[in-house]
């Protein structure tokens, strides 16, 4: 007699048929438990008066310094859904995105970034949402270079005022040695 208790999934590491790395794999049903990068969605967002959308980071990692609005999709969204949806919640920012601005890999933490430039519609009503201490509306010049939260956080802004007067441009990706 099966009872419940033999078939709780009991999980092993062995590389599946067929396949060619290892993975959890159960050993009474065979279920493979994929682990799969997990993608970050954001934008670079831009006031209609040239200045750029920093939100400070109220929660780890990296808490205390700035950022873009970004963060995980979830199940079921779109992309550039996931974006706005962002922005709102750490901003309580309206946008009106643009186009898709790069695509970032970052193996070591399991990521793949889509960051969007974007158009901030609502500047005098941002505040900021539960995972932002403070926000700011930035010009070029006065952006808090060492109290960025990531690479890719750089590489984005650096891409968006490569291409912030081009209307068609390849998405940008990491730069040479950017892992």
């Amino acid at each position: 007699m099966v009872t419940s208790e033999d078939m709780t999934p009991s999980f092993s590491r062995k590389i599946p048929d067929g396949d060619d790395r290892e993975r959890s794999v159960c050993r009474h049903c065979g279920f493979i438990d994929y682990q799969n990068p997990r993608i970050v969605v954001g934008s670079v967002v831009v006031a209609g008066d040239g200045r750029l959308l920093l939100c400070k980071r109220a929660i780890e990692p990296r808490k205390g310094f700035w950022t873009l609005p970004a963060g995980y999709l979830e199940t079921g969204e779109a992309p550039e859904e996931g974006a706005m949806r962002e922005a709102r919640e750490e901003a309580n920012a309206e946008l009106k995105i643009d186009r898709l601005l790069a695509i970032y890999s970052i193996p070591r933490i399991s990521q793949v970034q889509l960051l969007y430039r974007a158009e901030l519609l609502n500047k005098d009503k941002i505040s900021p949402g539960p995972e932002s201490a403070d926000l700011k509306l930035v010009p070029w010049r006065d952006i808090p270079w060492p109290e960025l939260a990531f690479p890719s956080v750089v590489w984005a802004l650096n891409a968006w005022n490569e291409s912030k007067e081009e209307a068609a441009f390849a998405p940008y990706t990491n730069p040479q040695g950017g892992l």
